[in-house]
């Protein structure tokens, strides 16, 4: 069984443990989701299967997207994704995957995009040093100098103010606390990109415990 899955972020909260300690967590409505497509080498070149998630209205997809849903019999999903996987076979069109391919104590990845924060200086976008806030100062929060005389140019690389946020992120090796199958939720302990009510992928971690 494909040991990943599309899910909403809810938010932050926190629960107790057993001992009596706090621990934050995230939630996220994880599934259902729906197979739609199967991938295989003879057809495509790779081994996936694309599967589907969040409800969506017929007046929201264009007629290509219909008929793509329509050959798996899923109904309207807002979302696709695909996923390598060993053997596609083992996989029926229309198939759901539910968040209780997870369970309490597995190690996962999620990935979302990231907050966009706008323009944003080099202090707050790579933690940058201040000058003095004294008055005589006239140097607080400049970048400084960027580059050498000798070649009259700056480098790639270098660290420079710009656009902060708004990328694909993953965060590996997140502790699942809860999983909840008749409520579709998930808890996981950390935080996780995105903001709330962002898509996130949930799917087992590379990085063994």
């Amino acid at each position: 069984m494909l040991k990943a899955v599309l899910g909403t972020k809810l938010g932050m909260t926190q629960v107790f443990q057993e001992d009596g300690k706090a621990v934050p967590v995230t939630v996220v409505k994880a599934g259902p989701c729906y197979v739609v497509q199967k991938k295989t080498e003879q057809s495509d070149g790779y081994n996936a299967i694309q599967i589907g998630y969040g409800e969506a209205g017929e007046q929201d997809l264009n007629k290509p997207a219909r008929g793509h849903l329509a050959k798996s019999g899923v109904k309207p999903v807002k979302y696709l994704k695909e996923f390598r996987v060993e053997d596609p076979e083992t996989y029926q069109l229309g198939q759901e995957i539910r968040v209780d391919v997870f369970s309490a104590g597995e190690w996962v990845d999620v990935t979302a995009v990231s907050k966009g924060k706008g323009f944003a200086g080099g202090i707050k976008r790579h933690g940058m040093h201040r000058g003095p806030m004294k008055h005589g100062s006239k140097y607080h929060r400049r970048p400084g100098s960027a580059g050498a005389k000798g070649p009259a140019r700056i480098f790639k690389g270098r660290k420079m103010p710009g656009r902060l946020g708004g990328v694909q992120v993953t965060v590996q090796k997140l502790l699942v606390v809860k999983v909840d199958p008749e409520r579709n939720l998930m808890l996981i302990r950390g935080a996780v990109p995105g903001a709330r009510r962002s898509l996130v992928t949930i799917k087992s971690s590379v990085k063994k415990a």
